[in-house]
């Protein structure tokens, strides 16, 4: 009996062995056939594009011009209401100051008295001329009534000025807007008591013929969107810089493009950007002072190589893509990009070439060495025309 267990054994046994490693062999060729997926693959190819880089900004009128009294006295009529459109020299308000009326009044007595001695005086001279011509009197009488004279006359000419300064006093009870704008806020009422020395302006005109949008550029930025190497002038370079739109608080685009007219002088060593005023006409008085907005600039590039974002990765501050190699494996490549970019795609400065081939999605699953199959994307459709994105800096 023992004997016939050994010869099953000998014979049950390499049967389920054999069994065994076909199973095995067909569960590792399953296997393997899940490790090579599908991946959509990207051939660089140069091509020229605009990338819009997006910059919060302020935006201010081309002058905002505080109102303030230059006298002291009652708000005696206010001309105008908040947010009204008013012209140059159109009145605002009315101040009571009767001083000023009284000082006026004071200040043309003066004069005609002035004048009056003046007459008088020049009389004695005329006087006595004629008789010192004849030796009746010395001529030291007549140098004495020219001396009156012009004493007389520089009295006149004082009450003059006063009378000049009463005047302008009193012009100043009627203030008038110095420009073209708009009324900002009314804190001072009607019989309010104010002064050159009021906290608060009566008001603000603010002059948006134009408008001015502030923001912040980093240097390296500004250095991509003007062209500019180490030469050329300061006004050369903003010139290089094309025209810029802006977007309003409420997501629309201002139908008016603008330009970048002038940068700060210093870099702002804490935050390393350069100050930036961008000028916008303003036709209509659409856009107020204090409003907010995105400034968008474009940048233009020709040949140059473009990546989605979703092609890359990042590791320590440094961004990778995974590179098809011709046996169908994937290794990991580090580039370089522009700092400029519209939230959707890179400008690749280093790193790719024309013709490599990267892996547009699934880079989570990716590893180097792994085997892929290919499946190639149609660069086209994936490259449109650049619209206004999103992303804000």
């Amino acid at each position: 009996m023992l004997k016939k267990n050994t010869v099953l054994q000998a014979i049950i046994l390499p049967t389920i062995l054999l069994i065994a490693a076909c199973g095995g062999n067909s569960e590792n060729k399953q296997n393997a056939e899940v490790t090579i997926s599908e991946y959509p693959i990207l051939t660089i190819e140069p091509r020229s594009t605009t990338l819009n880089s997006n910059y919060p900004a302020t935006i201010e009128g081309q002058q905002n011009i505080e109102i303030r009294p230059k006298i002291e006295g009652f708000i005696e009529h206010i001309y105008v209401d908040e947010g009204a459109t008013v012209k140059q020299g159109q009145a605002l308000f009315r101040i009571s100051a009767p001083q000023y009326e009284q000082e006026k009044r004071s200040a043309e007595a003066a004069v005609k008295i002035a004048e009056a001695a003046v007459n008088t005086a020049q009389m004695e001279v005329n006087k006595v001329r004629p008789l010192v011509e004849k030796n009746i009197i010395s001529r030291y009488q007549l140098e004495s009534a020219q001396f009156n004279l012009e004493s007389q006359q520089a009295q006149l000419a004082q009450a003059r000025a006063n009378l000049t300064n009463a005047s302008t006093n009193v012009g100043y009870t009627l203030i008038t807007s110095p420009v073209n704008g708009v009324v900002g806020t009314l804190p001072y009422k009607i019989g309010s008591l104010v002064s050159s020395n009021t906290p608060q302006p009566l008001t603000t005109v603010s002059n948006i013929t134009n408008i001015y949008a502030y923001f912040s550029i980093n240097e390296k930025q500004m250095l991509e969107i003007s062209g500019r190497e180490a030469e050329g002038s300061a006004r050369d370079n903003l010139a290089n810089i094309p025209q810029v739109s802006l977007i309003l608080a409420n997501g629309s685009q201002f139908p008016y493009p603008g330009r970048i007219e002038t940068t700060s002088g210093l870099i702002n060593t804490a935050t390393g950007s350069i100050s930036v005023r961008a000028t916008f006409p303003n036709p209509g008085n659409v856009v107020r002072s204090g409003s907010s907005g995105v400034i968008i600039i474009p940048l233009e590039l020709d040949s140059a190589i473009v990546i989605p974002q979703k092609s890359t990765y990042e590791i320590q501050g440094k961004k990778f893509v995974y590179q098809l190699q011709e046996d169908n494996t994937v290794t990991s490549k580090s580039i370089t990009v522009m700092d400029n970019d519209d939230g959707q795609f890179y400008v690749v400065n280093a790193g790719l070439k024309p013709g490599d081939k990267i892996v547009m999605e699934g880079l989570a699953t990716l590893r180097d060495g792994l085997n892929v199959q290919p499946v190639a994307v149609n660069a086209d459709s994936l490259f449109k025309p650049v619209t206004t994105p999103d992303t804000v800096r």
